[in-house]
């Protein structure tokens, strides 16, 4: 689960970081009142939405009064941003927030995220913060690097001192970075976060460690532990269907392409996807129905698939253990009978109970193909929407 910069600053200051002041609404009339208590210079006004690059779309604006700073905010928003995260469609500004300005004297990168690969927790930095760290990752890798550390109930001092070595600071602002880190650390493991990025990471003239930006991503999984988290989400930056989808406990994501996916496991909705790309065509979405899905959590993720207007197909893939595949295909004759499918359908069931499950999809007068394993059944998908 996302959440918005503002959000993400305030559990930060919650666990000792230091954040510029800010103040956030979702009208400019009460972003000016609330402005007007902040004592800095310049405004520092900023588009609230879950991507990045928004200084680059016009997202980011410094103003040099409250006038200024009123007539940008009516500008910003309601507009719609575009940036290399939002896609094409970008996204609409449906709250602002604003904050004191800084004296910055150098930028710096740092993020904290699971890796999953070492089952540890990775820190990366670099001393070329405020752009894409892509870039720098692409055409400078030596000035990141990445310090891996055992997941415990604090992180040690000679890992923090490894993470702010590249920042090459002085002995007093080094306490400070230590700190963060530490900060961080304590945040990202009481949270269940599953990244924390703050792109730019700033020292100021006055010689200040402070988080100008930040992003902050969590485990979805974990959130019954933290109702308060749960409170910050917010549905407006959410794909509605993908919402929907979270009603019924599952996990699908919307993509571009025209094939509907319903499979059970993640593992093998990866490989579904595969091999419909391998064949020359694209994914729709990702959905996985779980182990034990029922049949009305079946039919509501087949209705949900063609929901989507670009759906030309759909590939079903049933793996059956904890899940039935007489189950499986209970729910798809059931949303069937509410749902005109006007679509090629390809069905493959395997496991438990696949004959019983092909006997109702025979017996169900639906108009389907049937596929003996996986590379038949995208071979079949794609071969019938063409």
């Amino acid at each position: 689960m996302n959440i918005h910069e503002h959000q993400a600053k305030q559990i930060l200051k919650k666990y000792g970081a230091v954040v510029p002041e800010g103040v956030f609404a979702h009208n400019v009339d009460e972003l000016i009142e609330k402005a007007k208590a902040l004592k800095t210079e310049k405004y520092v006004l900023k588009a609230q939405i879950h991507a990045g690059g928004r200084g680059k779309a016009g997202g980011v604006k410094i103003l040099n009064s409250i006038d200024e700073l009123a007539v940008a905010a009516k500008e910003l928003l309601g507009k719609t941003l575009v940036t290399h995260q939002t896609g094409p469609d970008g996204r609409e500004v449906k709250r602002l927030y604003v904050e004191e300005s800084s004296n910055i004297d150098k930028e710096f990168y740092l993020s904290c995220l699971v890796d999953r690969a070492s089952s540890k927790i990775a820190f990366i930095s670099s001393d070329q913060g405020g752009i894409d760290i892509e870039e720098v990752a692409s055409s400078s890798p030596e000035k990141i690097i990445t310090t891996k550390v055992d997941m415990g109930d604090e992180i040690s001092e000679s890992d923090c001192e490894k993470i702010i070595n590249i920042f090459n600071l002085n002995e007093d602002v080094k306490k400070q970075a230590i700190t963060l880190i530490k900060s961080i650390y304590k945040m990202f493991v009481g949270t269940d976060a599953n990244m924390v990025e703050v792109n730019p990471l700033i020292l100021t003239k006055e010689e200040k460690i402070v988080c100008l930006d930040a992003k902050v991503n969590f485990d979805s999984n974990a959130l019954f532990r933290h109702p308060e988290i749960i409170e910050l989400r917010d549905l407006n930056e959410e794909n509605p269907t993908e919402i929907e989808a979270s009603k019924h406990d599952l996990a699908y994501i919307k993509l571009d392409g025209s094939i509907g996916c319903m499979v059970n496991g993640a593992g093998l909705a990866m490989a579904t996807m595969d091999i419909i790309k391998l064949y020359g065509k694209e994914p729709a979405n990702f959905l996985d129905v779980g182990g034990g899905a029922s049949k009305e959590k079946v039919s509501a993720a087949l209705k949900i698939i063609l929901s989507d207007k670009n759906v030309k197909g759909i590939l079903i893939n049933i793996f059956g253990g904890i899940m039935r595949c007489d189950v499986l295909a209970q729910g798809v004759v059931d949303a069937a009978k509410e749902i005109n499918i006007s679509v090629p359908l390809v069905v493959r069931l395997a496991g438990t109970n696949f004959k019983e499950g092909k006997k109702i999809l025979d017996n169900s007068g639906l108009k389907l193909i049937s596929a003996e394993n996986l590379d038949d059944a995208a071979k079949k998908i794609v071969e019938a929407i063409k």
